[in-house]
């Protein structure tokens, strides 16, 4: 089974100004290598060292960067001109910053939409895609997770996230939080974070692991999290119902390969499975024994296995 490459620095990073953001990007592995953009989840995470190592550092030109409002990009926790399409447009943005012609696209749950509206954005730029955890951001999926669905595989880590909101608001718990994380108490928006993002993070993965309380869920970083995702959640993520699905002619002739966890609790396999039917040529494999999480070993294994594969495959060719 693949193992995470290892530990690497980034070559030199920027701060690029686009608006009222400065994003900050940074680029690890072979500056002459094949270009490749990982795209993170939420939105509103982050990137982690932990995210450069999915790629060969001697063959990839690896390019992460922060999505507004997150990690090193500033105003931290922003959610003025923050929607999905100021993040495509950044997305462009840095790839002509960087001097790319055609690029590698990387993305996992929140990650996946991102490089399906992306790509279906600027489809001649894009040579191939990976996408793990695939979430397609329709309400039925936002339904699924803060409402009907996973709190049937979790109801004691659900009482959590639902002691905060009052009996009468518990039908629409998005909205709820949406006014505890928007409230001018300070001490109301941080515990509305810590729930928000621990009831995520208790979800992430199919082996039960202990997540602790500690100061991870009451940091500036969960409180960015809990605030973007919340503000993308309860505008519909910016997109028509079924805009990524619906597009997704848009895509043909594009390499990919989708990765999804069988017992994913969070965006359920029936996502990765529609997008596969609808996207003729895509390649779906679905891990045994696996969730959500990038960094269960199934999802290592086959992640790190598509990386390789398009290494191989396009090598010479962009």
């Amino acid at each position: 089974m693949r193992q995470l490459y290892p530990e690497i620095r980034p070559n030199q990073s920027w701060n690029l100004q686009r608006g009222i953001h400065q994003i900050y990007i940074e680029e690890c592995g072979n500056p002459d290598g094949i270009p490749i953009i990982f795209l993170h989840g939420g939105p509103g995470t982050g990137c982690f060292p932990a995210h450069r190592r999915f790629f060969n550092p001697e063959i990839f030109r690896i390019i992460l960067f922060d999505q507004r409002g997150c990690g090193q990009s500033i105003p931290h926790c922003c959610i003025e001109e923050n929607t999905t399409w100021h993040l495509v447009d950044d997305i462009e943005a840095i790839r002509q910053f960087l001097n790319i012609n055609k690029i590698i696209l990387f993305g996992g749950s929140w990650g996946s939409s991102l490089a399906l509206a992306y790509a279906q954005s600027f489809p001649d730029v894009v040579a191939a895609m990976i996408l793990r955890g695939v979430f397609l951001c329709r309400d039925e999926e936002i339904q699924w997770f803060y409402q009907s669905g996973t709190k049937q595989f979790y109801p004691d880590y659900w009482q959590d996230l639902i002691s905060l909101v009052e009996k009468d608001q518990q039908h629409d718990i998005v909205s709820a939080y949406h006014r505890m994380l928007n409230s001018e108490n300070e001490i109301t928006r941080m515990a509305a974070a810590r729930a928000w993002v621990l009831w995520e993070n208790r979800c992430s993965e199919l082996t039960f692991h202990k997540v602790s309380d500690d100061k991870e869920h009451n940091s500036p970083a969960a409180l960015a999290m809990a605030t973007i995702e919340n503000h993308y959640f309860i505008n519909n993520s910016f997109f028509s119902p079924n805009q990524l699905l619906e597009n997704i002619d848009r895509l043909a002739g594009i390499p990919s390969i989708i990765v999804h966890g069988r017992y994913d609790t969070i965006c359920p396999l029936q996502n990765a499975w529609q997008l596969h039917q609808a996207w003729k040529g895509s390649e779906l494999n679905i891990i045994p024994a696996t969730g959500h999480s990038a960094f269960e070993a199934g999802n290592i294994d086959a992640l790190i296995k598509a990386t390789d594969h398009f290494s191989s495959s396009l090598k010479g060719k962009i």
